[in-house]
């Protein structure tokens, strides 16, 4: 079972897990300020579930794709959207400030 490192926690899922159900289901606030109200639930069409990743998970898909290229997200930043993201292995996280979390500051890391 692959784990997942958020917030100084180990998450254990299965592999093939949608990685914003996983957060969700372990009471991880993915959602920054109003976006926790005002967000896609899993559509991809919002954007505010964007971490970044390090470890093994799918590739992105167009509508991962396609929203990090649109404005405030940029394709140069090594951020995923969290709900369309599969966990294939170990995988450790860290979440930014920002509405659609593409900020400069970590608000949480997989260490806390």
């Amino acid at each position: 079972m692959p784990k997942v490192e958020v917030g100084g926690k180990t998450l254990q899922c299965d592999r093939g897990a949608n990685l914003r159900q996983v957060l969700l289901d372990n009471g991880i606030d993915l959602y920054n300020g109003k976006a926790k109200l005002i967000n896609c639930r899993g559509l991809g069409s919002c954007g505010t579930c964007a971490v970044e990743i390090q470890g093994e998970v799918s590739a992105p898909n167009w509508r991962d794709r396609t929203r990090r290229s649109l404005p405030p997200h940029s394709p140069a930043k090594n951020l995923r959207l969290a709900c369309q993201t599969q966990v294939l292995g170990d995988v450790k996280l860290t979440k930014y400030d920002g509405f659609w979390g593409q900020g400069e500051n970590p608000l949480w890391t997989a260490e806390g």
